[in-house]
């Protein structure tokens, strides 16, 4: 999918000097950079009963999480250029998965008000996913859920937990997109695919960046820690006494956005 290392000669035909680096160019050097180094690490805090998770995830691992997803919005939803996807998740690692899985096939990541209106719905209501007039996906967020607990409700929808894992773990796009495709539309502010990762200063090179926030922020945030071959830790909770986990963890920088 792109080059092996962000300091490594290209593999994929692009002169890194010339090319905006895409999202799926993104994940792509991740895994043949190092596929083992954990990318994500998710602990979440918010009261509930998914309190208490702590989720990490290789490149190796995500890879395959977004392979599954993208195989099932290509195959199962027809998505690719021009599609709009809604993400109506908070920021959690599903959600960066699905939006990866978006940008793979080469659609738009729809996020805040108009993510309910999209072409495809990726939710976690199922009232959402059952007056959805498209494609829709239920998505449950706890770690070991086998199935949505109320899935009955949205009949038409994809139960993610029970139906992913059916779908392949390698994916090859059917299109690819352009550098002026959508990438993410928020709230009708439209960023391109060639504008979307953007190195932040002072990171430097494989930076550990913490990031709580908005969705749009943290999907910024997370493609530029991992297009500097960085990782990211998400958190969910708004807890600030969080320097004793961070340094346990290696952060090298704390981007939380809650504001």
């Amino acid at each position: 999918m792109g080059p092996p290392a962000a300091d490594g000669p290209p593999t994929d035909g692009k002169d890194p000097m010339t090319q905006p680096l895409l999202p799926p160019d993104v994940l792509g050097r991740m895994v043949a950079s190092d596929p083992g180094r954990p990318r994500l690490t998710w602990y979440d805090d918010e009261p509930g009963p998914t309190s208490g998770e702590r989720i990490e995830l290789s490149a190796r691992v995500l890879a395959n999480w977004v392979a599954k997803a993208a195989n099932l919005l290509q195959d199962d939803a027809d998505a690719g250029p021009g599609t709009t996807v809604g993400i109506d998740l908070p920021a959690h690692w599903r959600a960066l998965y699905w939006a990866l899985a978006t940008w793979s096939v080469g659609a738009t990541v729809v996020v805040g008000d108009g993510a309910r209106e999209a072409d495809v719905l990726v939710t976690d209501s199922p009232a959402a996913a059952a007056d959805h007039g498209g494609d829709a996906v239920l998505v449950s967020l706890p770690a070991l859920a086998r199935s949505h607990p109320q899935a009955g409700a949205a009949p038409g929808a994809v139960d993610e937990a029970r139906e992913l894992s059916t779908h392949g773990d390698r994916f090859s796009p059917m299109s690819d997109p352009e550098a002026g495709d959508v990438a993410l539309a928020v709230d009708g502010h439209d960023t391109a695919y060639g504008d979307v990762v953007v190195a932040v200063d002072g990171w430097g090179g494989s930076p550990r960046v913490a990031l709580d926030g908005p969705l749009d922020r943290v999907l910024r945030d997370a493609l530029a820690a991992w297009a500097a071959d960085g990782s990211v830790v998400l958190v969910r909770g708004g807890r600030a006494d969080l320097q004793d986990r961070f340094a346990s963890e290696g952060v090298t920088a704390d981007a939380r956005r809650m504001a």
